[in-house]
Formats: structure tokens, C-alpha cells, sequence
């Protein structure tokens, strides 16, 4: 684990790479590159509008977690704009070091955290101060996992188009409030 934390990379750095990739990417044949304007503007978005909740640093603080927090994540990823940005802030405000691990550069820490049986992202993974992994969440919170299950049981009556539309509705909206809280649950 120790090693994927020093290839990781900074939310800053992060955020340079998915403009870049939007603006002038050097892989001309990226089967992503139309989605990075949109995972640009959620993530820009996000880091606007989001707020660090003092109910929930207080009840981190009281977690008296001394580890780090490594996120796998794309700048591509529809999941990734909302939460990555909420997570990074609110753990960088309350003292514990985040970093990005680009899930495509090194495909061998996703496989290690998948998730029935995808590479689905954004995951993040609770490490201790050995760097042994406590825990790890992900790709979306409860509530989206929901919406998901909602439209794999039933894509007639609640078509992929309403299933994306809710989902990102919900991330405006939630501002990662859920995501960090069942993140701080796992501490």
C-alpha cells in the first residue's frame, strides 16, 4: 500500500491532470475524452459549493484516526466529480493527508477493491499508519447505489437517462454530505 500512496497524487495535481486532458490531451485516442468537460465542470462545482460540516469533523476528531486516506479515481468518472472533490476538502480540513491514485496508470490497486467484480470507481481506502488498509468505501454512497439497483431491476419502467439524471440531481444537492459521512462511520 505503501508504494500506491507514493505514486498517489494530490487532489491539486488531480484536478491539473483532468484539465489538461480536457483542454489538450496527449492521448488522441482517449476513449473518455468527451467526458472530461463534464467531469471538469461537476468537479469545479463541487469545490465551489461544498462546506466542511463542523457536526461531522467534530465526530472524525472524535474517531482519533491518525491515517491517510488514498482515493482511486478518473477525472472522466461521473461518480468521481462529485464525491472526489468532497472527500479531498473535507479530510484535507481536518488534518489527514489525501492523495489520487489514477486507477488506469496501474490497474492492480483497483482490481485489489472491486466491487462486484467491476473496476468501478471512485473507491477510497481507509489506511492506517502501517499502511495496512482499515477499510474502504466506494463507488458511490448508499443512496446511489439505490438509484442503481432501482434501474438494473427494472431499466423499462426506469430508464438509464432518469436513472443519471436522479444520481446527479442527488450529488448537487448532497454535496458529498453522505459520502464523507459513512466514510467516518468506517473509521
Amino acid at each position: 500500500m505503501n508504494n500506491y500512496w507514493q505514486n498517489a497524487i494530490s487532489f491539486d495535481e488531480y484536478l491539473k491532470i483532468a484539465e489538461e486532458r480536457f483542454h489538450n490531451n496527449p492521448d488522441k485516442n482517449d476513449e473518455y475524452q468527451e467526458y472530461y468537460e463534464l467531469g471538469l465542470t461537476r468537479t469545479n462545482r463541487t469545490v465551489k459549493t461544498f462546506k466542511v460540516d463542523a457536526d461531522q469533523l467534530e465526530k472524525l476528531k472524535a474517531k482519533n484516526f491518525n491515517g491517510k486516506i488514498l482515493i482511486i479515481s478518473e477525472p472522466w468518472c461521473g461518480d468521481a466529480s462529485a464525491t472526489v472533490p468532497a472527500v479531498s476538502k473535507f479530510f484535507e480540513a481536518a488534518g489527514i493527508e489525501v492523495r489520487v491514485f489514477m486507477r488506469d496508470s496501474d490497474l492492480s490497486l483497483i482490481d485489489q477493491f472491486q466491487t462486484n467484480g467491476t473496476q468501478s470507481i471512485p473507491k477510497v481506502i481507509i489506511i492506517n499508519e502501517d499502511f495496512s488498509v482499515k477499510a474502504d468505501w466506494g463507488p458511490r454512497p448508499q443512496h446511489g447505489n439505490d438509484l442503481l439497483k432501482k434501474f438494473k431491476e427494472n431499466p423499462e419502467t426506469y430508464p438509464k437517462d432518469d436513472f443519471y439524471n436522479d444520481l446527479q440531481v442527488y450529488y448537487a444537492k448532497n454535496r458529498g454530505k453522505d459520502a464523507i459521512e459513512e466514510i467516518i462511520d468506517l473509521l
